[in-house]
């Protein structure tokens, strides 16, 4: 059998048992070794030479830098669940005098996405020339200073600035905090760290939930300042933190730090080994593919996203994700307490309360996703994910048109059923797209373009969450459950665009994509496999090679 390399790839298929001979000779005895598909030959064969200590040292103090990114979402989640709450306390309505839905709502909401999309090309050029830690450390700084304007208003045009300062933050936060994630994980963690990056969503609307419920029972204004200061303690913790974590390897290679990036890779993914065989695949990649002259030293050169093929392709991808990520019906999340209301729910303590589970369940959802985030198809799960969703709103809206015709005589069974079809949504909708969103830009987008690449896809994002939310609350005032209908059908469309044009990343390293990209069809080229044979000591053969696209 002959040995090989091969920078292929594609979808896993199932394992089988077959015989290898061993021997020299026709006397020499078979041995029983186990025959797999991988996405990726070189790489599979890399992983199974190199084991990381997953308890060692380094492995703990990788472990931190991650938590120091996942604490950047949840200063951006924690915002999820804020405003929905507070604006139905009394004693902010005493103040400020909004109403619950309508355009004043709608500007509180959507002042703070006009702030992250005009800060995010500014993040990705501070990202590019000072590194990920530098653009963390002063999206932090930007989110306290938003958060002091916001919480110390009396006037609605303060608080409004105070949320324009506080998208500002989160967007510079957002666009480093991610790249960090994906770049300093090893291959066959990658997935799983940056899904548990995008749970911190989670990590941040759980306890912005659980403030604001608890905060309704103070009788003063400091039941809704009190929920928007605690917005800080995130960004304080990274603040500091910054400090005692590496920087990225990539930003390092593409940065002429040769030397810094090979002793990162073989502290933290080869065991303090800088010739394990990980190592030295990592390090040959990235030589290969990231130009220390790239587009990453020209700030607002958008170019190869639209001018190459692999450019267009992976621009597509993020695209994708950053629309139907936030357009998939999740953007009602932001008015959860009126969504509540319409079923039924009329007591504010209620509606706080059932926005606390709401945000625990949907937690549930996205954690278990990151679990198998390295091991599952990403396309497969979009696009039966997309379905599921669909159908778990088409059953809420159709619970809520019987609700409706029932008029003031509610029927106590349709209620329940419209609530937990609006919670099932949110499980299905975490599982399928929060790990992912975090996942699928970041290994669509190589070094020299990801900042710039995450950038775009943070104007994109905020752009439809600016939509969400100031249509949100005069579509859900004036059309109330109908305005779901337009999601049911929307997902539909977005299942059968995952299906024809979604790229499969899972299994590969992230230079490594770099061949998919480049073929006439990504598609069919990331749905290829390498044929492998994992012999009984441990070394890895080619058995065949399942071809490219």
């Amino acid at each position: 059998m002959e040995e090989k390399d091969i920078n292929g790839s594609g979808v896993l298929v199932s394992h089988e048992q077959v015989n290898v001979n061993e021997g020299t000779s026709e006397s020499a005895g078979k041995s029983v070794a186990k025959a797999k598909a991988v996405h990726n030959a070189e790489l599979f064969a890399a992983i199974q030479e190199t084991k990381i200590d997953y308890k060692s040292r380094s492995s703990l103090h990788l472990y931190f830098a991650i938590c120091v990114a996942f604490c950047c979402a949840c200063a951006n989640g924690y915002d999820g669940s804020l405003l929905t709450g507070v604006v139905a306390m009394d004693h902010f309505q005493n103040t400020f005098h909004s109403g619950k839905t309508g355009t004043l709502v709608a500007l509180m909401f959507s002042l703070y996405t006009v702030g992250a999309m005009v800060g995010s090309p500014f993040a990705a050029i501070l990202s590019d020339r000072y590194g990920r830690r530098a653009g963390m450390f002063v999206g932090a700084i930007v989110i306290i200073i938003g958060m002091i304007i916001a919480s110390t208003a009396f006037t609605i045009a303060q608080f409004v600035v105070g949320r324009f300062v506080l998208g500002l933050g989160i967007s510079i936060m957002t666009v480093a905090a991610p790249a960090y994630a994906v770049e300093i994980s090893p291959p066959h963690w990658r997935g799983r760290a940056t899904g548990f990056y995008n749970c911190g969503w989670f990590g941040g609307s759980i306890p912005a939930a659980a403030v604001v419920y608890g905060c309704n029972k103070i009788d003063n204004d400091y039941s809704w300042r009190i929920p928007l200061i605690v917005q800080a303690l995130a960004c304080i913790f990274v603040l500091f933190a910054v400090w005692f974590i590496p920087e990225s390897p990539r930003f390092l290679m593409a940065n002429g730090r040769e030397e810094e990036a090979v002793a990162f890779l073989a502290k933290y993914h080869g065991n303090g080994d800088r010739n394990s065989r990980l190592v030295k695949l990592e390090v040959d990649e990235m030589k290969e593919n990231i130009r220390q002259d790239g587009i990453d030293k020209r700030p607002w050169d958008y170019r190869p996203f639209i001018l190459s093929h692999s450019g267009r392709w992976r621009i597509a991808q993020v695209l994708m994700i950053s629309i139907f990520g936030q357009f998939s019906g999740n953007g009602l999340g932001y008015f959860n307490t009126t969504i509540f209301e319409i079923i039924g729910v009329s007591s504010v303590e209620q509606q706080l309360a059932y926005n606390l589970l709401n945000s625990v369940l949907s937690a549930v959802g996205a954690l278990s996703a990151v679990a198998f985030t390295d091991t599952m198809p990403r396309r497969k799960v979009l696009v039966f994910g997309t379905l599921a969703c669909a159908a778990a709103l088409a059953t809420n809206s159709g619970l809520s048109a019987a609700l409706d015709a029932q008029g003031e005589n509610i029927q106590e069974s349709y209620a329940k059923g419209a609530l937990a079809s609006y919670f099932l949504f949110n499980i299905i909708f975490s599982f399928t797209y929060t790990p992912l969103q975090g996942v699928i830009p970041t290994e669509a987008l190589e070094t020299t373009t990801r900042a710039k690449g995450l950038a775009f896809s943070s104007v994109i994002i905020y752009a439809v969450g600016f939509i969400n939310q100031f249509a949100g609350p005069i579509a859900l005032g004036n059309i109330e459950y109908k305005y779901i209908y337009v999601f049911v059908g929307w997902d539909i469309v977005e299942a059968i665009l995952w299906y024809l044009f979604g790229v499969e990343s899972q299994g590969r390293t992230l230079e490594q994509l770099e061949w998919v990209y480049n073929q006439p069809n990504p598609v069919k080229a990331s749905l290829t496999v390498d044929k492998v044979v994992v012999k009984e000591d441990g070394k890895v053969e080619v058995k065949t090679e399942a071809g490219g696209a």
